[in-house]
């Protein structure tokens, strides 16, 4: 919503195409309406700098010989003073279709009444809803913060923890004994022993006695005649 009373018209004139460009927003892309519905309000009390109110003159021609027409700032300031801003506006969007749907969004009206109270209502609340959108921002960010703060303790503890593992294995090995590694002469020597355990073993055995022949019946004759 803006006043045009007391302001000088070329002023007026880029704050409204800037608000219907959307060029105010963060997300402002050129080939897309990103912009916001503008209202002007006492158009009849616009001013201007300088003689412009005298040296302005509207012109137009309908393509016929003869039917050029012009028409000074002043006249059309008491007749049609809505079409004053609406002509400077115009020429300041892009001259193109996107422009045509731009200037739609525009509502220029001579006085103070205008039938969009609601919605000057709602965007008279917009700086406090900004506000609550920017304190739920920083409740947002101060509790990533924490988060981040606290990811980091974690990582910091365990860091250490895995530093001293070793400390506490080395503390750990120079307390116990270390067990002597056998030398290669004394594992040569085991290997032998071990090779010819198995030969004196079978040499200590007994032999195996043979079952005795059974006694004959001759040689029992023989005692028998002695």
């Amino acid at each position: 919503m803006l006043d045009a009373r007391g302001q000088i018209l070329g002023r007026l004139a880029t704050q409204a195409a800037t608000l219907l460009m959307g060029k105010h927003r963060p997300n402002y892309v050129p080939h897309m309406i990103s912009g916001d519905f503008v209202i002007i309000t006492n158009a009849a009390e616009v001013a201007t700098s300088g003689n412009k109110a005298e040296q302005i003159v509207y012109k137009r021609h309908s393509q016929k010989p003869g039917n050029l027409k012009e028409i000074p700032f002043r006249r059309v300031q008491e007749t049609f003073p809505e079409r004053i801003i609406e002509h400077a506006v115009r020429g300041m969007l892009p001259k193109n279709k996107l422009g045509e749907r731009m200037i739609r969004r525009l509502k220029v009206y001579a006085g103070e009444e205008h039938p969009h109270a609601s919605q000057i209502a709602w965007t008279e609340k917009r700086p406090e809803r900004d506000a609550i959108a920017a304190a739920k921002a920083e409740e947002i960010a101060r509790d990533r913060a924490a988060s981040r703060e606290l990811a980091a303790a974690k990582k910091d503890i365990a860091e250490t923890a895995a530093a001293k593992a070793p400390k506490a294995e080395a503390a750990a090995a120079t307390e116990a004994p270390a067990k002597k590694k056998p030398s290669a002469r004394a594992t040569a020597t085991k290997k032998a022993t071990a090779a010819k355990k198995p030969a004196a073993k079978a040499a200590a055995k007994p032999a195996a006695k043979k079952p005795a022949a059974k006694k004959t019946s001759t040689t029992r004759k023989a005692k028998s005649s002695e």
